[in-house]
């Protein structure tokens, strides 16, 4: 809920008299208490050898990691029109223990990797332990994934691959393709390669469906130009993350996770419901990092455990002596 909300339900529900700016300066020393906990960024955190990762106790059991992102409407001094920018947040899931979360603004945050990293080390990471990542294949999250643990494998997500299919089939309904008789069908081969982690092929095929869609000098249709478009852009995604594309159908048929739609709750509980859904306002880059760090750790049941850090004497152990 937004401030204003929170200082009329707790003017409700306890004998206190609060207000909207009082709220909103001690989440943000909160947060920033927070920041200043976190250790230094680093470019990777992999450790020992492989001697040291055979000696390592058994591992608990594989970790998936989602990652994704979204966009807030921004805001910079009095001007109120300065577009969005973009929010990364991600989901770490394990059998039979519970769900971490993460998050950062990417303009504004210094220590990505490193958020990653704790995420995973509150589930106990160790060097020996499976982690499957599933992004969708960004400039901005390719990089982040990468050192973090010699037991780790990269996975484009499927549900990105198969959204971007389906929008090029609702755009070949609309134009008319003299090369090409049936381009849905060439485009249903393409995803039946590319699900079965035939690369090379699928981008044969994509080749020469761009060749297809080239727009017309002669011509100033604006569906044909738009499909081209977005046929290339299509083509260069798929190259660019190739290295990133198994076998879905067979890690699939096997039970392994090939999507990372679980990650698009997390992206509403994050960032949407608070900041995009029926919400009229803009935020700073640094109001909203830091607003999220406390969504984060109030999720993640962990923003307990830091204020007992901070105040010893609220501890359970604490409390039961004073008791």
């Amino acid at each position: 809920m937004s401030y204003g909300m929170t200082a009329q339900l707790l003017e409700e529900v306890l004998p206190i008299q609060t207000n909207v700016s009082s709220i909103f300066y001690n989440t943000q020393r909160v947060s920033e208490r927070l920041e200043k906990d976190l250790g230094k960024e680093q470019y990777m955190f992999i450790e020992g050898c492989q001697r040291d990762w055979e000696a390592l106790p058994r591992p608990d059991k594989p970790l998936i990691v989602g990652i994704d992102g979204g966009y807030v409407h921004a805001r910079e001094g009095k001007n109120r029109k300065a577009g969005c920018f973009e929010v990364i947040v991600g989901k770490s899931l394990q059998d039979e223990h519970e769900t971490k979360r993460f998050g950062f603004v990417t303009k504004y945050d210094t220590k990505p990797k490193r958020r990653l990293h704790e995420m995973l080390n509150n589930q106990g990471l160790q060097m020996n332990q499976t982690i499957t990542f599933l992004t969708d294949g960004g400039d901005t999250v390719r990089d982040l994934q990468f050192y973090i643990s010699p037991q780790s494998e990269h996975i484009l997500d499927w549900f990105h691959v198969t959204m971007r299919i389906t929008v090029l089939k609702q755009m070949v309904k609309n134009v008319s393709i003299e090369c090409c008789a049936k381009p849905e069908e060439e485009l249903e081969s393409i995803k039946w390669y590319l699900w079965h982690g035939n690369v090379f092929k699928a981008l044969q095929l994509l080749e020469l469906f761009d060749d297809d869609c080239a727009p017309d000098p002669e011509s100033k249709c604006a569906k044909r130009n738009k499909l081209s478009k977005t046929v290339s852009e299509f083509y260069e995604y798929i190259n660019n993350n190739r290295d990133f594309i198994p076998n879905y159908a067979e890690r699939y048929r096997y039970g392994e996770a090939i999507s990372s739609a679980f990650v698009e709750s997390t992206v509403n509980e994050l960032i949407s419901k608070r900041m995009v859904k029926q919400q009229q306002m803009r935020w700073t880059q640094k109001g909203a990092h830091l607003l999220l760090q406390v969504r984060i750790k109030t999720l993640n049941h962990e923003l307990r455990n830091c204020f007992c850090k901070w105040y010893p004497r609220m501890t359970p152990e604490a409390e039961r002596a004073a008791a």
